[in-house]
């Protein structure tokens, strides 16, 4: 991979960046096309293989995309204004996820304040005892707020220990936090399809799960590169997104716990 400057290029009469052509969001637009189609499919008894081969080939698009993109970076394309478009970009995007998940939050709360039968949640649904995993969850993700800012801290005073370390710390864990929520998933007292309740649970707490995920992977990729150098005290816009993605996860849960879990569940009986 080149690790040219932006004084290796050629003389620029403006700071904006002109993306190259590139093959893949019409090849990626194709594979979630087909990620849709195969998941209509497969609720329907049948297209597994479609929505298989369609996930693997969203994911390896996002990978030779988000590489195009940390190589445009190390070639000194990403200049302050073009770092200013990405950074108004990234909070559109938390933004966009806040709704998300309101709507969620929604759903839970039109259905638990006005419950069918005057009674939340529903007779026979025992949820989870909110200081036992899901407290533990909450301990992981609020150590984790606190590694991801260590190694922004390191990285901001050019300590690239700290920073490799932070990361590790962090990516270790949302890996921790995974763990824990597939366990409770596994031992629930109630599924999917049992009611109001259980469904708005999982939507929500299945959703954040799998945004933490998605974080720890973010993660994961700014821990291989903060080892192979590449990020700068003055210009890491990768991380910092990573690291703003992830507090977001954090709060998120904050609300999970304290509305669904605590709240939510309050003067039932625990499975």
């Amino acid at each position: 991979m080149t690790t040219e400057t932006s004084h290796d290029l050629p003389h620029h009469k403006h700071p904006y960046h002109l993306v190259d052509p590139s093959p893949w969001p019409i090849v990626g637009a194709a594979a979630a096309g087909s990620m849709a189609a195969g998941g209509v499919l497969f609720m329907h008894g049948y297209g597994v293989w479609l929505l298989i081969v369609a996930m693997l080939a969203v994911l390896g698009v996002m990978a030779v995309w988000w590489r195009d993109v940390i190589r445009e970076a190390l070639v000194g394309y990403h200049t302050k204004v073009v770092q200013l478009g990405l950074r108004y970009g990234m909070l559109l995007f938390i933004a966009s996820e806040v709704m998300f998940f309101f709507a969620f939050f929604w759903a839970f709360f039109t259905s638990s304040l006005f419950p069918v039968g005057g009674v939340w949640p529903p007779k026979g649904v025992h949820p989870f005892n909110p200081f036992e995993f899901p407290f533990l969850n909450t301990l992981i993700l609020l150590c984790s707020g606190t590694t991801v800012t260590w190694a922004h801290h390191a990285l901001l005073q050019n300590d690239r220990k700290g920073l490799v370390n932070g990361l590790l710390v962090t990516v270790i864990l949302g890996l921790c936090f995974t763990g824990c929520q597939v366990y409770e998933y596994s031992n629930a007292a109630f599924g999917f399809r049992d009611g109001i309740y259980p469904s708005t649970f999982f939507m929500a707490t299945g959703f954040h799960g799998f945004h933490v995920i998605i974080g720890t992977t973010f993660l994961a990729v700014c821990l291989f590169r903060a080892m192979a150098g590449q990020f700068k005290p003055e210009q890491h816009f990768g991380f910092e997104a990573a690291a703003w993605y992830w507090h977001f996860v954090d709060v998120v849960w904050l609300f999970l716990f304290i509305c669904i879990y605590w709240w939510g569940g309050s003067g039932a009986t625990y499975e």
